[in-house]
């Protein structure tokens, strides 16, 4: 037996017993990607005529059904290894961020609505879904989770991430990392690729894959700790760089960022891939390098393995150059061995090939997967305000229900979701990175008026929902079910952006019928023309639409309760809003059981808990604005100089990150340190009672913060060192322990290494990051010095129950 196939050794044993057997050829075709599409099998065939790295699986979107998607994989899969010398499998690849892209899998909330839940324990178990769901159809690459830091809400893809803070997204995306490598289905493991390497959405303008000038500080500290986290607490095993320059090279083509910093400082030891045509923008778009093929080897140099989605950089040029010794053989092979030791990892040699039958479907099919998605779902949803319109009174007898969401149950699934994917087929416009621009040819298009968006109300884009989720009921529907002694009247109201006013004065008269409205607001996060948000779909005005206020507005002089739900990727921003609705639900995109969560929040039946994983800026002229900023900026520059706020506008947020409310309310009490004075490197332990005094069963968000009030460098004026989303019963109180290390508080000095400096610490707890109830301070009695992959991301907890 040949010494790669014995399943004894180890995967980098077997991975440099095969590399030395392999031709040019074929490693060659290990570092690139088959993108099948259409009905192209000898193209197919020639691309991958000595075998493949990646298979991207993104036309599975456009398959009918789970068993026709199965035999594609089995169908290419065995294609790619009858025509590798040594039958090398492909890894087949597939987004993972709100499930997969499959006929009858399951699908989750947005990236910041999962973020909304800080909840780390049910993120891990979606991810497990998604995993599980992917490996029964024989993919084991899930390019997820999206560890970007975002702070800024013009930038279409904000509705992708955990939120603005760190600490969060480092909890949470560690979390969907270790649910998603753990598992096993059909003998295969599944491993993730983390995303956009490195400071993506600190972008110029909030421009999609613009220019980054960040400093290596900032870099490191804030948008390099959740992919650490990631590395350091859950092996994570892949990583995908973003699309941008950062500070003067392209990510995809950095030594600096993709060697020195992920491989070297950060302990990463997995698969870089690139995103979809990156490696060809690096000469194309970014103008790096005489040649495509120079941009290729310069990304290969620095780090890169894969270049997907089709061959551009890592071509038959570049073969030719390692062939003659003009390009490093090494660098190639280094990238070969990498690639072969994931699919050792993945089971691959071994299990190549998708379930069928009844095994896919024991393995794919799980009747708790939509439980979790609900659960995701409730937990998500954000009370910002409530001036007693919820939950709904008992003897309503008419609600007016307005908005053009409410109808359409579509306006539950965001970017990355395998209807939004569907629905960018239809898109007259296309705005995802690697594809075809324009995927609508010779058809008249209605467009959103007065703006460049396409109106996906066409029986087209209805028919992909019936398609995929055909049991998914809208807003509305979900209603008149859940209150059937209720009459509920509907009118449409006003589009997802612009400032058509021409169904106003109908909804109006609806709204003089009823005892109560709700309104369904925000734009559409999804895919290419079809949205007003998502990948390329960057907007300078981060507020509700002219026509959404000026409903508002209007139907405020009918004195009628008014009720206002938001779905979009970015949070809810309008004065008007803010002055005349009597409650406002933060929704998101809650995914396939959205309207049912919605419901069970306004009747009642459950008590919203989720916090916001952003603030929401009171326009795009405040960003970037964000809680930790450093001491002296933001709504803290006017201790020192200047006024106290804008001459025109707060310096605050419109709403606060960690900011939700309840039906019920908390206390905090007892707030003890276990010790006053620890070693840099010591624990210690923080506890606080937490009671809901109110009459109702509910979940609080416990947030501990710190604050280093002396530092060697501007430190941020707070920064989130744990939490524990925690559920009382009405009279309950319970004791949150947080476990805090000392290198929490870890920053690059002067020297650019990470300090754990002597001093006192100020530990700050409470139910938002400016609702701060409790305080006290401990001391770090002398300096220390760490790797900064071996600090710790965010506080442990336990709970102890204290009764009623």
């Amino acid at each position: 037996m040949e010494k790669y196939l014995d399943t004894a050794l180890s995967a980098k044993e077997r991975a440099q017993d095969l590399l030395g057997k392999m031709s040019l050829e074929e490693k060659m075709g290990q570092v690139n990607c088959l993108f099948p599409y259409g009905d192209h099998w000898d193209l197919l065939q020639k691309m991958a005529e000595h075998g493949i790295g990646e298979v991207s699986t993104l036309e599975v979107r456009s398959i009918k059904s789970l068993e026709e998607a199965v035999q594609w994989q089995r169908k290419i899969q065995k294609m790619v290894m009858d025509q590798s010398e040594h039958h090398i499998p492909a890894i087949f690849h597939m987004e993972g961020l709100c499930g997969p892209f499959i006929q009858d899998s399951t699908s989750f909330p947005s990236g910041i609505g999962r973020g909304s839940t800080w909840d780390p324990e049910l993120e891990e178990q979606v991810a497990q879904t998604v995993s599980r769901q992917e490996l029964a159809c024989g993919i084991t690459r899930v390019l997820a989770p999206v560890l970007d830091i975002s702070r800024d809400s013009r930038m279409g893809r904000q509705g992708e991430t955990y939120g603005e803070d760190p600490a969060l997204a480092s909890a949470m995306g560690a979390a969907y990392t270790k649910g998603i490598q753990t598992g096993e289905t059909g003998g295969r493991h599944a491993e993730s690729a983390a995303k956009h390497f490195l400071g993506f959405h600190d972008s110029q303008g909030g421009i999609h894959g613009a220019n980054c000038d960040i400093p290596d500080r900032l870099l490191d500290e804030v948008y390099g700790k959740p992919f650490q986290a990631a590395i350091s607490e859950s092996g994570l095993r892949g990583i995908m760089p973003c699309y941008c320059s950062i500070n003067g090279e392209p990510a995809s083509a950095s030594h600096k960022i993709l060697t020195d910093l992920l491989r070297g400082e950060m302990g990463f030891d997995g698969v870089c891939v690139s995103d979809y045509g990156a490696v060809g923008n690096v000469h194309n778009v970014q103008h790096v390098g005489e040649s495509v093929t120079d941009a290729g080897y310069l990304c290969m140099s620095a780090g890169m393995d894969v270049e997907m989605q089709i061959c551009t950089g890592f071509n038959k040029e570049l073969k030719e150059r390692f062939r003659s010794g003009e390009a490093d053989i090494r660098i190639l092979d280094q990238a070969v061995l990498r690639v072969l030791e994931a699919k050792f990892r993945m089971g691959l040699f071994e299990h190549p090939f998708a379930l069928d039958g009844e095994e896919l479907k024991k393995e794919f099919y799980n009747d708790k997967d939509r439980e979790v998605s609900l659960k995701a779902a409730l937990e998500s949803l954000v009370l910002l305000k409530n001036d007693g319109a919820l939950p709904l009174k008992k003897g309503i007898k008419k609600i007016a229900v307005v908005g053009c969401h409410a109808k359409n149950a579509r306006s539950f699934f965001g970017g990355y979701t395998h209807l939004s994917m569907e629905e960018a087929v239809h898109a007259v416009a296309n705005s995802i990175a690697g594809l075809k621009s324009g995927s609508v040819d010779g058809k008249k298009i209605p467009m959103v008026p007065g703006t460049q968006i396409q109106s996906d109300e066409t029986e087209e884009f209805d028919e992909i929902l019936r398609q995929q989720k055909p049991g998914c009921r809208s807003l509305l529907e979900e209603l008149k079910v859940k209150l059937p002694d209720v009459e509920i009247l509907y009118s449409y109201g006003y589009p997802v952006a612009g400032d058509d006013l021409s169904y106003i004065d109908e909804a109006l008269e609806t709204v003089r019928q009823a005892d109560l409205v709700i309104m369904t607001l925000g734009g559409k996060h999804g895919s290419c023309s079809v949205a007003t948000m998502g990948e390329g779909v960057d907007g300078t005005n981060i507020n509700l639409p002219v026509c959404q206020d000026t409903f508002i507005r209007r139907a405020a002089e009918l004195g009628k309760p008014m009720i206002g739900v938001h779905f979009d990727g970015r949070p809810i921003s309008s004065d008007i809003a803010d002055q005349y609705l009597d409650a406002i639900l933060e929704a998101w995109n809650p995914s396939e059981t959205g309207a049912e969560a919605i419901v069970k929040v306004l009747t009642g039946e459950y008590n919203p808990g989720g916090k916001l994983p952003v603030c929401a800026a009171r326009s795009a002229g405040q960003i970037p604005v964000y809680y930790n900023h450093p001491n002296g900026s933001a709504w803290h520059q006017g201790e020192s100089i200047g006024f106290q706020n804008y001459v025109d506008m707060l310096h605050t947020p419109r709403y606060f990150f960690g900011y939700g409310l309840s039906y019920t309310e908390f206390s905090y009490s007892d707030l003890k340190l276990d010790q006053k004075e620890i070693g840099p490197d010591g624990k210690i332990r923080i506890g606080v009672t937490v009671e809901n005094t109110g009459d109702r069963d509910g979940e609080e968000v416990v947030q501990m913060y710190f604050r280093d009030p002396c530092a060697s460098m501007t430190r941020p004026v707070k920064e989130l060192a744990g939490f524990c989303r925690l559920p009382l019963k009405a009279g309950e109180k319970k004791r949150v322990t947080f476990t805090m290390e000392a290198s929490q508080t870890a920053f690059l000095d002067r020297e650019m290494k990470w300090k754990i400096e002597k001093g006192e610490i100020e530990i700050q707890v409470g139910s938002s990051s400016e609702d701060i109830r409790l305080k006290d301070s401990f001391r770090i009695r002398e300096d220390g010095w760490i790797a900064g992959k071996d600090r710790a991301f965010c506080a442990e907890y336990e709970i102890i129950g204290c009764g009623v």
